[in-house]
């Protein structure tokens, strides 16, 4: 597996260009809730979950690849994943599951044509193209950048 530095260095070098970074601390985060938040509003599979579940297990299978490259990191991202299902989980209750779903789509468009528009200033395509496992990259990407500010180390 490789190291979050090999991973962080790649995905900085598709990142270079300040505007593209600045779209991307917007909309990276954005995308990430907007998953969260569909997935939320999947409905449960039994009386025995609840809705959530399959957001759940999502944050889980990611925190653990996160945790895996770095523990601080995964302990970072888990908390980034408790905002995002409170938030989620409020949204849910407001707006029910077809309004969060609509709400998280709508995001998730928007913030996707910003991530575009901020490559095309780039010149260079998505890291995802490249390799699927950078989507999941992004936000550790910036937590890491988070975390360097901070004086915490990932």
């Amino acid at each position: 597996m490789r190291s979050i530095n090999d991973w962080f260095g790649s995905y900085a070098a598709d990142h270079q260009n300040p505007t593209n970074r600045a779209i991307h601390w917007v909309c990276v985060p954005t995308i990430m809730w907007a998953v969260i938040a569909a997935l939320w509003a999947i409905p449960s599979i039994s009386a025995w979950t609840r809705p959530g579940l399959w957001s759940v297990l999502a944050m889980l299978a990611a925190y653990l690849f996160y945790h895996r490259l770095s523990h601080n990191l995964g302990y970072a991202m888990a908390i980034v994943f408790a905002v995002s299902y409170a938030i989620a989980w409020a949204l849910y209750g407001a707006l029910g599951p077809r309004g969060l779903l609509i709400l998280a789509a709508v995001l998730f468009v928007l913030a996707w044509i910003g991530q575009f528009i901020g490559h095309a200033i780039e010149g260079r395509r998505p890291a995802f193209l490249t390799n699927i496992v950078q989507l999941l990259i992004g936000p550790a990407w910036l937590m890491g950048k988070l975390m360097r500010r901070l004086g915490i180390a990932y």
